[in-house]
């Protein structure tokens, strides 16, 4: 009879290596196999040729330059070589020597008159196969004569070699164990690296942490899918060193712990997923508050139109750029308004055009990382001072994740005591808009001068203080906590996996049946499987394609 029995409250600490002599068992458990890793090979390659095949490639980009580099990964590499130097001996390992490259089907034909060429026999070598390199001349014409002259090796000879996919060789490295698949995600982000601080973040987790961090959640719940299946097959074997529900509550202990790094990880996701993806930071505000003005201060460009009459931006103009090393996009919006915004002015009309830039820019606004709302000092008929802002920019930048509120035009106020009084009527608005987070501080600007556009490091009005408190919004939702640190790595890919796993792990503590809570442990084994593409079972070939059809050919 199986055993059904629920987790208790007050589990104790498991003791894994008590309970290991259970895996090494000669009686065959129900769905429990160590299995061991694997070569696993891709629905977008075929797989009954990949192993035999001697793939070759342009690894260098394409175009003139002094020099070009082509690439060849397989058995017949040492074949290619003999066929494009017929009177030169086997290169040794590692060892640059200077030939000349022949056409194979007439070898008096001289491809390219000097090209070094290093041979890294295999297994000692990027992608643990035979690997020729040839460091050629950087004319399109001679690139094209040597990558020709390599797929006539293949006519001449009939052997079995072609042009690489994309991502291929780095397929292969991590087919042959020489890389992890986490490595393989941190080299793909290390190549679409735009910013410093991009390439650092890649720089940093192509390492063998998050490997062996994920391995090691693999290997022991390994052990406690053995706990539980030799709970329901032993049941009623009297022998356990410890009874049933002591052992079954010992696993959910562990579980626990598992779904508290699983938490974690999520959180280092989404910064990484910042850092890749770039920052998204919206302008907000009232019409003609100086949201084109800054935008333009801060690019160092015209790139949005500067107008006097409101209403000019009707659309949402986003700019990519780069600031203090981060990836940034910034997008500069239609103004809203409504009635409180317009009761100082003579037009209160909104069209149907504006009504659809409106609903554009909170829209963008809602999508944004960082909202900037952005008010402005005017001056009724009768001269009266006042802050123009607009309500529902400020209630969305009240319920933005970050926002930062900027006045604009400061320069229109002579008098300080006037500029401060009405900054502090403003920041009351303010701060009962945010109630109850704490509101941040009110930053009043001028983008009336022109002599320092595109430098934020000017402080002539105040704008190098924006930059200070935007940069450090950015470092905050980006830069890893020292406590994360050994995070940094975890891709979106891998955090909606995570999030699968971290399921199936609280559906393992919510079952009251052990049956079912041992096939949720095994879901979860096989969502450890397609993060790191080795392991228990999981739809693992289909992911590979995926994420190798990133990379570029000769990669």
């Amino acid at each position: 009879m199986r055993c059904s029995c629920a987790i208790l409250r007050k589990p104790t600490v498991l003791n894994l290596d008590n309970h290991f002599r259970l895996l090494t068992c000669e009686v065959r458990f129900r769905n429990i196999r160590a299995i061991p890793d694997r070569k696993l090979s891709s629905n977008h390659f075929d797989s009954s040729s990949y192993v035999d095949d001697t793939i070759y490639a342009l690894s260098t980009a394409p175009g003139r330059g002094a020099l070009a580099i082509v690439r060849t990964s397989g058995p017949q590499s040492i074949s290619i070589f003999n066929s494009l130097c017929p009177k030169s001996q086997n290169p040794h390992p590692r060892k640059a020597i200077v030939r000349k490259l022949h056409n194979p089907l007439n070898p008096k034909i001289v491809v390219d008159s000097a090209a070094v060429i290093l041979f890294h026999p295999a297994p000692s070598s990027a992608t643990g196969e035979d690997v020729l390199e040839l460091q050629i001349h950087g004319g399109s014409a001679t690139q094209k004569a040597v990558l020709n002259a390599i797929s006539e090796v293949a006519t001449v000879k009939n052997l079995p070699i072609r042009y690489a996919e994309p991502g291929e060789f780095t397929k292969r490295a991590f087919l042959n164990h020489k890389l992890e698949l986490a490595q393989v995600e941190a080299l793909s982000n290390e190549l679409s690296a735009e910013t410093e601080q991009q390439r650092q973040a890649a720089v940093r987790s192509n390492s063998q942490m998050l490997s062996m961090t994920y391995d090691s959640w693999r290997q022991k719940l390994l052990l406690a899918r053995g706990e539980i299946e030799a709970l329901i097959d032993f049941s009623e074997d009297q022998n356990f060193e410890e009874p049933s529900q002591k052992l079954f509550e010992n696993v959910g202990n562990y579980i626990d712990v598992l779904l508290r790094e699983i938490e974690r990880f999520t959180q280092a996701s989404y910064r990484q997923e910042l850092l890749k993806r770039g920052v998204k930071i919206s302008l907000l505000g009232p019409p003609n508050s100086g949201k084109s003005s800054l935008l333009n201060r801060i690019t160092g460009r015209e790139a949005s139109i500067v107008c006097q009459e409101a209403g000019t931006t009707r659309d949402v103009i986003e700019i990519r750029l780069d600031i203090k090393g981060y990836l940034c996009t910034i997008a500069d919006t239609a103004g809203l308004r409504d009635e409180h915004t317009s009761s100082n002015t003579l037009d209160t009309t909104i069209g149907i055009v504006e009504q659809e830039g409106i609903r554009r820019a909170k829209t963008i606004a809602k999508q944004s990382d960082i909202v900037i709302l952005m008010a402005s000092f005017e001056q009724d008929f009768s001269g009266i001072c006042f802050i123009k802002y607009d309500h529902s920019s400020l209630s969305l930048a009240a319920n933005a994740s970050n926002a930062l509120i900027v006045v604009n035009k400061c320069d229109k106020i002579i008098s300080s005591d006037q500029k401060n009084s009405l900054i502090k009527d403003f920041q009351t608005k303010v701060t009962s808009a945010f109630s109850p987070k704490i509101p941040p501080p009110i930053i009043p600007i001028s983008c009336h001068d022109n002599s320092s556009k595109g430098d934020l490091k000017d402080d002539n009005h105040n704008i190098q203080r924006l930059s200070s408190e935007l940069l450090k919004v950015i470092k905050g939702i980006t830069e890893f906590p020292v406590d994360m640190e050994d995070l940094i790595g975890v891709t979106e890919r891998q955090r909606l996996i995570l999030d699968e796993f971290g399921s199936h792990l609280r559906n393992f503590k919510e079952g009251m049946d052990i049956v079912i809570a041992a096939e949720h442990l095994r879901l979860a084994a096989s969502c450890l499987a397609r993060i790191t593409g080795r392991g228990a079972e999981g739809d693992v070939e289909e992911l590979l394609g995926v994420i190798f059809d990133k990379f570029c050919v000769g990669k």
